[in-house]
Order: structure tokens, then sequence, then C-alpha cells
């Protein structure tokens, strides 16, 4: 096979150029192996093309593989003409693409769209975060529908308590960039917030000495030994000369309004594949779509979800 690959610019472009198979398959096979395509099971070089299948057969272990295998395409009948322009709407729609949209794009059912986003959200997954440095904002926020506007049965189910006690708590660190560059951030499902869960999450991902931007949140009182740490009373001021939350404020906007205008319901058990979905395209948001769409294709390596993981089939049931 030619190793060289042709990226598309546009969404036109790209379901017209993975419209052949063969294209879609050489584009895949050579950001999988820009070396040569090499055996996932045995690590073997130079395998036999069988092009009628398009599929390997390792000369050494004598086992077939395609391109899919050891990615989160792995064991889909979904084929590279509709799995990449897939890939591409979600990592380029700024407020997300819903599963009734993507069924109706594609052709597909909205089970098989809600499966597949899923999957892509697993491969937009960032692997490992640099611990922050310099300056670096700390909040915390709630996500879940509002009472006001739930069903009266699904409020009875769902709300068993005033404020955000039935809603799914989440940390986020953003470390501070300045004109130069551009702010990153990272976030979290949290099982609360109290100084025992969110002292830790600070602990583990902030360098030691680094300037610290709080609100005036009590869990984080004890962090000034270990950072200059100064935070802001929402209550009376929100800017204080370089003293805010504002940035991370605005990523929680962003985060909101995909999962309110898009996704409408979140279940608590997928939050975090959602927070992984919007902390891509917010660290890769000043990159053109064609490099931001090949970041994602690359991350598909080496990462599996199958459905029974997706939908917890595999979890033990509690116990009383």
């Amino acid at each position: 096979m030619d190793n060289t690959t042709v990226t598309p610019n546009t969404l036109q472009q790209a379901v017209r150029y993975f419209s052949n198979p063969d294209d879609a398959l050489q584009f895949l096979a050579s950001l999988r192996w820009p070396e040569g395509v090499t055996c996932p099971h045995c690590d073997a070089k130079e395998p036999s093309f069988l092009k009628t299948r398009r599929i390997w057969k390792c000369r050494s272990c004598r086992k077939q593989f395609s391109v899919k295998v050891g990615t989160v395409f792995e064991d889909s009948a979904i084929g590279l003409d509709k799995w990449l322009p897939a890939l591409w709407l979600i990592a380029n729609a700024k407020n997300g693409i819903s599963s009734y949209e993507l069924h109706r794009a594609l052709g597909v059912t909205q089970k098989t769209a809600w499966f597949m986003l899923h999957r892509i959200r697993l491969a937009m997954q960032t692997r490992t975060f640099k611990k922050m440095r310099g300056k670096i904002e700390a909040d915390e926020t709630f996500i879940g529908g509002k009472a006001r506007f739930m069903h009266k049965s699904v409020k009875a189910r769902r709300i068993t308590g005033p404020g955000p006690s039935d809603k799914t708590a989440v940390m986020g660190l953003l470390q501070r960039k300045g004109k130069k560059g551009h702010s990153t951030v990272m976030a979290s499902v949290m099982a609360g917030t109290t100084r025992h869960d969110l002292q830790p999450m600070v602990r583990e991902n902030v360098a030691l000495g680094s300037d610290l931007f709080t609100d005036a949140q009590r869990a984080y009182l004890g962090l000034g030994g270990e950072y200059r740490h100064e935070f802001i009373d929402h209550a009376v001021e929100y800017v204080r000369g370089e003293v805010h939350t504002n940035c991370l404020e605005n990523f929680w906007s962003c985060l909101k309004r995909t999962i309110k205008g898009t996704y409408i319901s979140v279940d608590p058990y997928h939050v975090f594949r959602y927070l992984d979905e919007q902390v891509f395209r917010f660290n890769n948001r000043k990159v053109c779509d064609a490099e931001r769409f090949v970041f994602v294709v690359r991350d598909v390596i080496g990462k599996r979800l199958t459905y029974a993981n997706l939908i917890g089939a595999n979890l033990a049931p509690a116990t009383t």
C-alpha cells in the first residue's frame, strides 16, 4: 500500500474522500503505521495485504487483522466511510452533536450513533496531563437537570434533596497562558466538594509554588502553605486584579451549553465522557479543523470500549 496520506480540510471533502473505502483504509493505516504496517499480535513487519478483503495476514504468526484491530473501531460493522466523518463532526462541532443528529446524517440507528459517539469520546480522552504550573484557576460546578423542567414522575425519581444534592460534582483546573498562548483545562467528576475531595486534586495536578486562584469555597483553605493561594469572594466582587476564576467559568459555560442545548439529558454515569469531549475541544481550540480531526484519529489506537462496559453491564450489582 502507498504510505502517503491526504487529509481533507472541510467536512465536504472528508465525506467525499472517505466514501472511497481504499482511501479511508489508507488514511487510517498511514496514521497508525507511519513506518509501515506491523502485526498487532506479534509486531512482525511487512504482512501480506489481502486486497479483496482489505485486511492483512501476518507472515510470522499467520493471524489476520484489519486496521480496526486495537482501536475504538474494533468489532464494529460500521465502515470507515461513516466512522471518519462521524469523528470529524464531533471533533469540530463547538457544541457537540447529538446521537439523533448523527443517526440522521449517517443513516445508522440512533442506538448505533450513541455507541459510536461514546467510542469517539474515549479517543478524545487525554491520556496524561503534565502538572500545571504558573497561574492556575480552580473551581467546581454541578451537572444535572433543573427540577422545574422535569416531568413530575422524573422529578420524583431524581430529586431527593435541595440544591445540588442530586447533581454530579465536577472540579476543573485551568492553567493560564497569557497573550502568546492559550489556556488549558482539565476536569474530573468528584465524589463531593469537601476539602478531602478537592485538595488532593489540586496537589496531584498543580506544581508546588504555583499561583492558585479560587473562589471563597472553604474547601480550598489550607493550601496557602504549598501554593500562593488567593481567593475571590463572589458575594463581594468577581475580579480583583489577576485574582479571578473567570476563565474557568467560561469553560463551565461552554460545557453546560453543550449539555443543555445539544445532549439535553446526560446520565450521571456518563458525565465524565462528556467532560473528555469538551476538554479536548477546549484545549485544541486554536488549531484548524483538519488538525483537530487528525489528533483524534491518532488517539483511537490502544483504546477499546465494548457496549457492555459502556452501559455498565459488567458492574457487580449493589448489595444491601
